[in-house]
């Protein structure tokens, strides 16, 4: 049982939210928040954030060239654009619904919205919603950082019972001067409660400066939604940082010691050279020898470059594998490879991605299922469960191949699973009605009119 369930029976119990509870929960959940801040950061490839950046060596004088080499953001910008670059397409059959779907969609523009999600689930393993109604009584959707939140649920952070949400900031008090605070939000199925902890070590109280404390969010649901990565809330990069870190410290060194070359040794043979003498060789480009015994010549190292080469092209294969990633740039992805061969060097992330898409569809879902609740108190009734999403991957398309795949397929299914067969049909339904209203216009009416004959005079007539 972990700290969340533990402070889940402690409210419970006592029947309301304290401020130990909310200390409690926030302890438990300091591991966790570091976890995910750090991944943000690396993928941001910010200096605290990638290990090499801050290495330093016991000796200052050793050349110490710092290289990141981005797998991290590549891996999770490759699942993301291979994943959710084609926007989701949300159905309903309910016209006056879907109109209503509609409007949502473009309010809030939905598209981005997915396509923030699948990043932060990918660097963080998890990803958080808030609906919300705004000033103009609209019902909003936005991402929060997935660090800020915390979820009480008992089968997933798809379905919170009670959600907090808590960050720092800074606000004017009443006596004008600014003061830095811990503020909560605490979430459950009617209200927002919002809290504020002034110093470390205080009490959470309820925070005077909203006029309504608690707010209803009207809606019946907690309205902030957890997206899951995957069961384990592990993000797509976690697996393979010590791999990174060890391709970026391989070539570091490699490029601090192409560039130690730079600086060459001189060796010098029966002779001791003092200083003076140094620099004034420096200035002159000569030396001069007192007797023929005396000798010098510059040290150098050798780079065994086939063994390094080596050596990074396995760390950057065991990247890609195990993070279940591919470089673009591979010659796999030339225009000449055909789209089946394309598919199994794409097996592993395809296979990362059907996961994403279970997790992501059952968390859309709950967030629907909120919705709903406040569309019916505007008599739009929406049924969730029989809304209908399609993911599409963003493919490199073969058409030719689709074409001549459906073709062979003529008769032997319906039309409707035909078309959905074609990558470049979105909605099946309006192909097929296109489709329809397209044999059944009257060709006749194209066609030109043929002159008329004039009649034949009957033979053996004369004027």
């Amino acid at each position: 049982m972990d700290y969340a369930e533990i402070v889940l029976q402690k409210i419970e119990a006592a029947g309301e939210v304290r401020s130990e509870h909310i200390e409690e929960l926030i302890k438990g959940h300091r591991p966790d928040r570091d976890r995910m801040i750090g991944l943000h950061e690396r993928y941001k490839a910010s200096v605290a954030g990638v290990p090499v950046l801050t290495r330093k060596f016991e000796d200052a004088n050793k050349i110490n060239n710092k290289l990141n080499n981005d797998f991290f953001s590549d891996i999770v910008d490759t699942k993301v654009g291979y994943f959710a670059g084609v926007p989701i397409s949300y159905q309903v059959e309910d016209e006056a619904v879907m109109e209503e779907m509609r409007l949502f969609h473009k309010r809030n523009n939905l598209p981005d919205v997915d396509s923030e999600t699948t990043k932060m689930a990918a660097i963080c393993g998890q990803s958080s919603r808030l609906l919300y109604i705004d000033t103009e009584g609209e019902e909003r959707v936005c991402n929060l950082p997935p660090w800020e939140v915390i979820y009480l649920h008992t089968s997933g952070i798809e379905e919170p019972i009670y959600a907090m949400r808590y960050y720092e900031t800074e606000r004017m008090r009443i006596t004008g001067e600014w003061e830095a605070v811990l503020r909560v939000e605490w979430y459950d199925d009617t209200n927002v409660t919002y809290y504020v902890q002034r110093g470390q070590g205080e009490l959470f109280v309820l925070d005077e400066q909203e006029e309504t404390n608690p707010k209803e969010h009207l809606f019946d649901y907690t309205p902030i939604i957890g997206f899951s990565n995957n069961e384990e809330l592990q993000g797509d990069c976690e697996k393979v940082l010590s791999l990174i870190d060890g391709y970026d410290r391989a070539i570091s060194d490699v490029n601090s010691e192409v560039e130690q070359f730079r600086l060459a040794y001189l060796a010098t043979f029966g002779i001791t050279i003092d200083d003076e003498t140094l620099e004034r060789a420096k200035r002159t480009g000569a030396f001069s020898f007192p007797d023929n015994d005396c000798d010098m010549k510059f040290v150098t190292k050798m780079l065994e470059d086939k063994i390094i080469e080596h050596h990074l092209d396995r760390l950057e294969d065991n990247i890609m594998r195990f993070a279940k990633s591919v470089n673009m740039t591979d010659e796999h992805f030339s225009g000449t490879t055909s789209g089946i061969s394309l598919r199994y060097k794409m097996l592993g992330l395809e296979n990362k991605c059907i996961t994403a898409e279970r997790k992501m569809s059952t968390a859309i879902l709950r967030m629907f299922k909120v919705l709903a609740t406040a569309w019916k108190k505007r008599n739009v009734n929406l049924d969730w469960m029989e809304m209908e999403m399609q993911f599409t991957r963003n493919f490199p398309l073969n058409l030719l191949d689709e074409a001549e795949s459906t073709t062979k397929l003529k008769g032997m299914v319906s039309e409707a699973t035909r078309l959905s067969m074609l990558s470049f049909v979105e909605d099946v339904e309006a192909e097929m009605e296109r489709m329809e209203e397209e044999s059944a216009i009257d060709l006749d009416r194209f066609m030109p009119e043929e002159p008329e004959e004039e009649p034949e005079e009957p033979e053996g007539e004369e004027e």
